[in-house]
């Protein structure tokens, strides 16, 4: 009767136990004990990649230092490669006593250490996942595809699409993410969108896609632009506008149906 006894009590307690779990309201982020940010410096390219971590260092209102000679691409990446010669690359950042390199890997970083659950979904919401799709689509699949398309199209202009994924279809896929979604994270801004921002603005800016085919990227930008951090980001991140930019293509590939290999005769 006793052990019965014990058995319910504990029974009882562990139901307590996880009753705040059990009743919390589905998807709600959890807002964990962040650590102490070390010295963090963030050595800086205008316009390029480095722009991400600025960004999310002022969506945070976290202390950092930004080191780069304005005007001056040369001599920031003069900078850089004296920091890590081997992989000279932007953003460089010093945490602490380490050299990291890396915009998405610096970001996720961040967040999960120093955020307490700020800009990324909760691990067990909806969105989480399509929230670490784009923060790793951003420069696996999309920027990837973008600037293999740009290079080969600055010597040889395409005449048709190309049968297989091209920059065509990988925006096209983030165009039709937010047509239901007002983001890359889902119903929040996140580190996705922060990530997102380079590969989408080359895109346009570099014609390597029509940007007019693509409305729901368009909107989405307009509000990017409009977020404080992000004015202030460019304040400091890129004062003279942008500086040293590649060549605008004079032509992308048309747009419409993707070509397709003509079917193999039947053996």
């Amino acid at each position: 009767m006793q052990n019965s006894i014990a058995r319910r009590s504990l029974a009882l307690l562990a139901g307590l136990a996880l009753a705040p779990a059990a009743f919390a309201a589905p998807g709600r982020k959890a807002k964990g004990p962040a650590l102490p940010m070390p010295d963090f410096t963030i050595y800086h390219l205008e316009g390029r990649r480095s722009e991400r971590v600025v960004w999310l260092m002022e969506e945070l209102g976290m202390p950092y230092k930004l080191v780069f000679t304005r005007g001056n691409l040369g001599a920031s990446m003069a900078a850089i490669r004296a920091l890590s010669p081997v992989v000279p690359m932007a953003p460089t950042v010093r945490y602490g006593d380490q050299i990291l390199v890396e915009s998405g890997a610096i970001i996720e970083m961040v967040l999960n250490r120093h955020a307490g659950g700020r800009l990324q979904p909760a691990l067990e919401s909806r969105d989480y996942p399509n929230h670490l799709m784009w923060m790793h689509y951003a420069e696996g699949s999309l920027a990837a595809r973008l600037f293999s398309d740009y290079r080969a199209w600055r010597t040889n202009p395409p005449t048709t699409r190309s049968p297989a994924v091209d920059s065509e279809a990988v925006v096209q896929f983030a165009e039709d993410f937010l047509a239901k979604n007002s983001w890359f994270g889902g119903a929040e801004f996140s580190g996705a969108d922060i990530m997102m921002m380079f590969p989408l603005n080359v895109a346009t800016s570099l014609n390597i896609v029509d940007g007019a085919l693509f409305p729901n990227v368009a909107d989405w930008k307009a509000r990017i632009e409009a977020r404080p951090a992000y004015k202030q980001m460019l304040a400091k991140a890129r004062p003279d506008g942008m500086i040293g930019n590649l060549p605008v293509l004079p032509k992308h590939a048309p747009s419409g149906p993707q070509a397709r290999p003509a079917p193999r005769p039947a053996t």
